[in-house]
């Protein structure tokens, strides 16, 4: 009978501590919560619902259905020209920042002296101003008086006009884009540093070279992280805005209108913010469809260690 009541007598205090856990976890994640319902959901409704008007945010907007999307996808030459040069973007300058980084991260993760400062210069680019590094890499691309041209000029190679440049604009950002590469090399060092040196051990035993370690180990035992920045870099390069608006506005003949340059020029430019709304879910799309497909293809290239052990 004791032991009843003893029982009984505790199940009380124990729900109500697991209630009061739960209050206290719900108050503790509220500051974000509603953080995210005010800054990020709530937007996001309010431009789903936008997409399908007129809107200038001066006046109430004016229902247009569909009109948005068929003259984005139909009528607008600009839309799929900067999607395409966003692409052509992505898909240039993700390979360059992952194999750089890695290989780069592959000769830090070596016992040299000084090892940690090297780390560091690396690392530093990575945490200074976007608009700041624009302004920088607008003055190294100055074709009269910038650096890269006067080095150029000291091997006997005429610099192009690199922004100014329809055909070397895109390339120029491109190259730009690796000055951010020691974001990656943090995360590939960690990756490194992660792989069993038993592997390594037996290889060495069974007489392989630097090479085939690299090729065999190294890399199939990286393709999670190289997954990982795949999908971040991916991203990110889609949604590139800031070099294009600080150092070209879009040109030269648009050569450099990124989407979410061209986005930003409909909403706050042209006061267009019901068609702004909708390419932002274009984008949106776009880049929901291309992640789905990079995660599905993992399966066939992304390998892990306890998979690669069972094999």
């Amino acid at each position: 009978m004791s032991l009843t009541t003893s029982i009984s007598g505790r199940a009380p205090k124990r729900g109500s501590l697991a209630r009061r856990e739960e209050i206290d976890g719900w108050l503790l994640a509220s500051p974000w919560l509603i953080g995210f319902v005010i800054f990020t959901a709530g937007p996001m409704l309010a431009s789903f619902v936008l997409a399908f008007t007129q809107y200038d945010a001066l006046t109430p907007p004016i229902w247009t259905g569909l009109a948005n999307l068929k003259k984005a996808l139909i009528t607008d030459p600009l839309v799929l020209h900067s999607l395409k040069i966003t692409t052509i973007y992505a898909i240039t300058s993700i390979p360059l920042r992952i194999a750089i980084g890695l290989f780069l991260a592959m000769l830090l993760n070596t016992k040299i002296r000084g090892l940690s400062l090297y780390r560091t210069i690396f690392y530093l680019p990575a945490v200074v101003s976007g608009v700041a590094v624009a302004l920088l890499w607008q003055w190294l691309y100055n074709p009269d008086f910038g650096p890269l041209n006067y080095l150029l000029s000291l091997v006997g190679i005429n610099g192009p006009a690199w922004l100014l440049d329809p055909h070397w604009a895109l390339a120029s950002l491109v190259i730009m884009s690796l000055w951010s590469v020691g974001q990656g090399i943090v995360i590939y060092l960690a990756g490194l540093q992660g792989i069993s040196t038993e592997l390594y051990e037996a290889a060495e035993v069974d007489g392989a070279t630097w090479w085939s370690r690299t090729r065999f180990i190294t890399i199939p035992m990286m393709t999670p992280v190289i997954f990982f920045e795949l999908i971040i870099g991916m991203i990110n390069a889609l949604q590139v805005f800031t070099e294009a608006y600080v150092m070209t506005q879009g040109g030269p003949g648009d050569a450099t209108r990124f989407f979410m340059l061209y986005l930003y020029q409909n909403g706050f430019q042209f006061y267009k913010m019901g068609y702004a709304s909708t390419l932002a879910w274009i984008l949106f799309v776009y880049i929901l469809v291309l992640s789905i497909l990079v995660v599905r293809s993992s399966g066939s290239w992304v390998h892990y260690e306890g998979g690669m052990r069972g094999r």
